[in-house]
């Protein structure tokens, strides 16, 4: 019997041990940094390969040029200006990006979402009304701001977002996201702008809309 409580228990110690290593992870860099490069050899990687660590110099970690505005004449009259890990390849692992986004009089970023990052603004000049909009498990519901300078707004990981500049000067925004890739889906283009195209049907039926009107909607984003 005292055999069988000894062999029960190491049985015990043995699954609690094997459990502990399955769930152990190191959640920090194991090294300084892993500046990016594209050199991949046919190989993925979530991120970008290490540039040899002999072969970093300062100017891996450093950009310049966000003093300088962006050109919002075309498009929705916002010009996002990114550093990202393609722009600085010191970020690649760091977690962190920025960018500098100008809209002019009545610019706007439309409607997207960040899947990699939560994201936070700091207005420096102008007037932006942002929002935000939660998921079915809280009712969808809207938040919104009306932004001046100083003023600071964070938005949630993977929430619909948007920006609007609601002064009549140029707006100019510093944001902070918590990845050096955070990707950008911008909810318009993703619905009727995929590659190939979502079925219009499948698009009628879904937003109670009219088939030519969906494939108006095609035409335009597409």
């Amino acid at each position: 019997m005292e055999g069988l409580l000894h062999f029960l228990l190491a049985k015990i110690i043995l699954v609690a041990l094997a459990s502990s290593f399955v769930s152990c992870y190191d959640p920090s860099p194991l090294q300084d940094y892993c500046v990016a490069t594209n050199e991949t050899n046919g190989v993925y990687v979530n991120g970008k390969f290490c540039k040899d660590p002999r072969r970093v110099t300062a100017n891996d970690f450093y950009t310049s040029g966000l003093n300088v505005p962006g050109n919002t004449s075309t498009g929705p009259g916002a010009k996002i200006t990114a550093v990202d890990v393609e722009r600085m390849p010191g970020l690649n692992t760091l977690g962190v990006g920025m960018a500098r986004i100008d809209f002019a009089p009545g610019g706007l970023v439309p409607p997207h979402t960040h899947p990699r990052a939560s994201e936070i603004f700091l207005v420096m000049k102008g007037k932006l009304f942002v929002g935000f909009v939660s998921s079915n498990e809280y009712n969808y519901t809207l938040f919104t701001k009306v932004l001046y300078p100083g003023d600071v707004f964070v938005f949630p990981k993977g929430l619909p977002q948007f920006h609007a500049n609601v002064g009549k000067t140029n707006t100019v925004v510093i944001a902070a996201a918590g990845s050096q890739n955070p990707g950008r889906i911008i909810i318009g283009d993703a619905v009727f702008g995929s590659k190939p195209l979502i079925d219009p049907k499948v698009l009628a039926k879904a937003f109670a809309l009219d088939l030519d009107k969906v494939k108006y909607l095609q035409a335009v984003f597409s």
